[in-house]
């Protein structure tokens, strides 16, 4: 450590190359806190966390009892072991006793970007409610046509004040905090909306994940999707670095001046069809512009495109790095297969073909990384006359440049399939935190590989906080806690009741 100081006083190393070992270690040493602890003002599982964006010092939480609390989690309220453990207890609680709270589960809770003085809460209810934070006062509210499964605001914007929403039913719609109305609806997805989330390049992009099995880009600007993912189209390790994709970029540029005869050809046809010449027209050109049709045209709504999937079933959580180039989805679906016996009438096997195909790719998957014990075997499949259930539990990670799989394969998840999870990033190591059942598991970014694991929940997660300013990891789950992840402390031994008496040791 200290050869590291003096490296970056004699100005060997670059200026954020100190600061980034450091945070480096700080996450590799993360552990349940032996310092601090939150105490959960819930009588419910705990759905969603964050930490504000502004000052990283108020968690917001929000439970299935229709309650939302936050917590000052830099000032503790009391402490206890001799002033070792710092407890951190609400520092107000808005729950169904209030005179505008929710009625049931509250499944969305997140901070406005620009400051703490309001917050906003989705629930099964079907309404988001945009709370004061200093008079604990509703002083918006929008009814939804459904169950509120998940809401976003975007921390780029400077242009609007819109929430995204997603919710059971098959329209994404925006929510416009200044004028207390909507703004506009996105029609894409053909089932319920599960997962929202703002890009972190533009202010201008949302991506939502449906019970399809879609994940759709918006410019929310325009009318349609301008990309769906598709996990049949993939590519092969990072994106190079942009230095080296600069260069590249010049050398293709040198070589592009050079202009073949053929291409000088081709573009004189097209001049000519454009100065008004005879040119036939595809079907799609001869289709005029206006009404209903023009939403036809957009080629995030071709038929081939928009019925791309992502996942084999719905999409439970998304989450888009900090530096906005990669989304990582995770996604799950229960395939149910019913195995037949060498009687059975034989005109229902095309049926069950596409069920098979689908159940053995989804488990083949799933037992990439198992070991030899763990591999499935055919009653695993349901080949045995009865009723087999399989699960596509996986994580992926996209290139949002591209718009393709990049193929990184992380090992075996088994995240909950019940409702949506919250995903966690942290930037540097480039870990993801995934909830997984009663555990949660931080995998590394570009191998798949699991880097650390967190036992603590005696029941299943559901969200997860990663603070990039201290370090710490923030989950909770089923069981009604908030637990505290952070580098460990060296505690003493012994607490002295009273202070040392301050006296010289000197030897007779």
């Amino acid at each position: 450590m200290w050869r590291e100081i003096g490296d970056r006083e004699e100005g060997k190393t670059r200026p954020n190359w100190f600061a980034n070992r450091i945070k480096w270690n700080r996450v590799e040493k993360l552990k349940l806190s032996n310092h601090k602890d939150i105490v959960s003002a819930h009588r419910g599982s705990i759905n969603s966390l964050q930490v504000d964006l502004t000052e990283g010092r108020y968690l917001l939480s929000g439970s299935s009892d229709a309650s939302a609390a936050v917590y000052d989690i830099q000032r503790p309220t009391e402490f206890e072991g001799g002033g070792v453990i710092a407890k951190h207890k609400c520092l107000f609680v808005v729950d169904k006793s209030h005179e505008n709270g929710h009625k049931y589960a509250v499944s969305s809770a997140i901070w406005y970007p620009v400051d703490t003085g309001l917050f906003i809460t989705g629930s099964f209810d079907h309404h988001i409610n945009v709370w004061d934070t200093n008079t604990t006062q509703v002083v918006n509210t929008f009814k939804m046509p459904g169950k509120v499964y998940k809401t976003a605001m975007s921390s780029l914007s400077t242009s609007h004040m819109l929430i995204a929403a997603g919710t059971e039913d098959v329209q994404v719609r925006l929510c416009d905090i200044a004028s207390g109305a909507f703004a506009h609806t996105l029609s894409g997805h053909r089932d319920g909306v599960m997962t929202v989330e703002w890009s972190t390049s533009s202010e201008w992009v949302l991506v939502t994940g449906g019970c399809d099995g879609a994940i759709r880009f918006w410019d929310i600007r325009r009318a349609g999707c301008f990309l769906v993912l598709d996990q049949s189209q993939s590519q092969l390790g990072r994106r190079p670095p942009i230095l080296e994709r600069s260069a590249a970029n010049k050398v293709s540029t040198s070589k592009s001046a050079i202009v073949p005869s053929s291409s000088v050809k081709s573009r004189a046809a097209q001049k000519k069809a454009a100065n008004g010449y005879s040119m036939k027209l595809s079907p799609i050109n001869k289709i005029s512009a206006k009404g209903p049709l023009r939403q036809r045209l957009h080629p995030g709504m071709l038929s081939t495109q928009d019925r791309a999937t992502a996942h084999y079933g719905a999409v439970t959580g998304l989450k888009v790095t900090e530096d906005g180039m990669y989304l990582l989805s995770a996604g799950w679906v229960l395939f149910t297969l019913v195995a037949l016996n060498i009687h059975t009438d034989i005109s229902v096997f095309p049926v069950l073909a596409k069920y098979m195909v689908c159940l053995i790719v989804s488990q083949c998957e799933l037992s990439m990384h198992s070991s030899e014990s763990e591999m499935q075997t055919a009653e695993d499949f349901g080949l045995d006359n009865g009723i087999s259930d399989g699960s596509d539990s996986r994580l992926r990670l996209w290139d949002v440049e591209s718009g393709r799989n990049t193929l990184v394969n992380f090992e075996t998840v088994r995240m909950q399939t019940s409702k949506p999870i919250q995903l966690a990033t942290s930037q540097n190591p480039s870990l993801v935190f995934v909830p997984c059942m009663t555990t949660v598991k931080a995998f590394d970014m570009w191998s798949g590989m699991t880097s650390l694991t967190f036992c603590g929940h005696y029941e299943s997660v559901n969200c997860c906080w990663f603070s990039s300013q201290d370090q710490e990891l923030f989950t909770g789950g089923n069981d009604r806690q908030i637990l505290v992840w952070s580098p460990s402390r060296l505690l003493p031994d012994k607490m002295d009741d009273g202070p040392v008496e301050d006296k010289d040791n000197w030897s007779d």
